[in-house]
């Protein structure tokens, strides 16, 4: 009798850690890599289409790489650029042209940028939020003006959505 019901609280518990992960791989709050690749290719697109050649990188959740493109002949100074506009739009969870915005001269967080290995605080870095609003990474874009890479970053975060 003892060996039955242990065996089936080993049941029971099994069966909980299962329905557990099976949730916790549905409700992420990661970007996969199938999102970060389609958000890389719809700014890619955008970049072409403004005949622009930029570097772009997708960021995951903990600002760690996650997808990078050098479009032929870009910049390359520009390489470091769309990585830490991607991980500074994760750091602050902000549009990195409105993050500079408050890091001007008089600023409230004037020399920031100076923090966190070096951050980039013009436009082209957009968080990326999933479907349901939250925040499962960011894109950077360098290699235009910082209107285009905005622009760019813009079209690759909403294509999650």
């Amino acid at each position: 009798m003892n060996l039955l019901k242990l065996l089936k609280i080993y049941v029971f518990a099994f069966t909980i850690v299962l329905i557990s992960n099976t949730v916790n791989a549905q409700i992420t709050n990661d970007i996969t890599h199938d999102e970060a690749f389609k958000a890389l290719l719809a700014a890619k697109k955008k970049a072409e289409d403004s005949n622009v050649l930029v570097n772009i990188a997708v960021v995951d959740a903990g600002a760690n790489l996650k997808a990078f493109i050098r479009m032929d002949e870009s910049f390359l100074g520009s390489i470091d650029v769309a990585i830490k506009k991607a991980k500074t739009a994760r750091y602050f969870n902000i549009d990195t042209g409105k993050l500079g915005e408050l890091t001007q001269p008089g600023g409230i967080i004037y020399n920031i940028e100076h923090s966190n290995g070096g951050l980039i605080t013009f436009p082209g870095g957009i968080p990326i939020k999933n479907k349901e609003g939250k925040i499962i990474g960011a894109i950077g874009v360098s290699g235009g003006t910082i209107d285009q890479d905005r622009a760019i970053a813009t079209a690759g975060a909403k294509s999650i959505l």
